[in-house]
């Protein structure tokens, strides 16, 4: 028996248009999913997926987790007609859209299978492999998810010219976030569409969004360095008026978010492939991050508490 494990994300700004080279910040969270590996008698490969989920949020995956599986097994090379396995998935992360839980469980299961078949793979191999395994969630997956995975840390992740890059972001010191789930579950395979769809509508319009997204995203990164976390929380609150324009937003997550800066939190948007998933809102401080949270709790919200950032 073996076990892996992958990180939770959030991203603070460019989640939606990774593909149309905007560079995005990601940055890993303190929760993770942990995936076991056995060997069975049998054939083939068997599931028991005890992760806490947003209601209905496994079953409407069900099947793109299975083609996932498939895919990194055949990736990887592991013939499990010979090698029959059962796979067991758990761990902190509550499994939801928006907060990479798909991603995490790719890199889970890549790390375990790693260790249960001693294949000796380097961290940029697992990494390569839970990219492969996000496909049939995302229909095509930019990296962005499983690099922040099985990297961790904070980072500023771009394709250029088709090519994944990342580099880690340090800031003067960590700082708190909340993280509220509105319940909604969307399917991020459709969101690509969704983007093609806008951007053969009004080609001059989109491309203006995207060189707006750009410049907040590049903004956003000299602000989190030089640790001016109001900035980047007005950063994030504008980015979230323009996804919402462009209709990646939901009605919930828009009065989850004003409700967040309401009770004081310095920026609050979207995160994730929008229109259902998680909001993220910024919360310098113990305090204020309780504050926020606390509230959200009582409105009967999934809440995560987390710390990002630092060197």
């Amino acid at each position: 028996m073996a076990k892996g494990t992958g990180f939770g994300k959030t991203i603070l700004i460019g989640d939606q248009f990774v593909l149309e080279e905007v560079p995005a910040i990601v940055s890993a969270i303190s929760f993770e999913t942990v995936t076991t590996v056995e060997r069975i008698a049998g054939d083939g490969w068997i599931l028991e997926d005890n992760r806490i989920e947003v209601p209905g949020y496994k079953e409407k995956k069900k099947e793109q987790q299975a083609r996932s599986i498939d895919r990194i097994l055949e990736v990887m090379n592991i013939d499990v007609k010979k090698n029959p396995i059962k796979i067991t998935v758990g761990g902190t992360l509550l499994a939801g859209s928006g907060v990479g839980a798909s991603a995490a469980s790719c890199v889970s299961l890549a790390r375990a299978l790693n260790a249960e078949f001693k294949l000796g793979l380097p961290i940029e191999e697992i990494n390569r492999v839970a990219w492969q395994g996000e496909f049939p969630y995302h229909g095509v997956a930019s990296g962005v998810d499983n690099t922040a995975s099985t990297y961790g840390g904070l980072l500023l992740f771009q394709l250029i010219k088709g090519q994944q890059h990342f580099e880690k972001i340090k800031t003067p010191k960590a700082f708190e976030i909340v993280l509220a789930n509105s319940g909604i579950t969307a399917n991020t395979a459709l969101l690509d569409e969704f983007s093609e769809r806008q951007k053969k509508e009004n080609p001059d319009l989109f491309a203006s969004r995207m060189k707006t997204i750009t410049s907040q995203g590049q903004d956003m990164k000299k602000a989190l360095e030089a640790g001016d976390l109001r900035t980047v929380g007005t950063i994030m609150s504008n980015n979230h008026k323009l996804l919402a324009e462009m209709e990646y937003s939901h009605e919930i997550l828009d009065k989850m978010c004003k409700s967040a800066l309401e009770r004081g939190a310095w920026g609050a948007k979207v995160t994730g492939g929008g229109r259902g998933g998680y909001m993220v809102s910024l919360t310098p401080g113990k305090e204020l991050q309780d504050k926020v949270a606390s509230a959200f709790d009582k409105e009967g919200y999934k809440v995560i508490r987390a710390t990002i950032g630092g060197s």
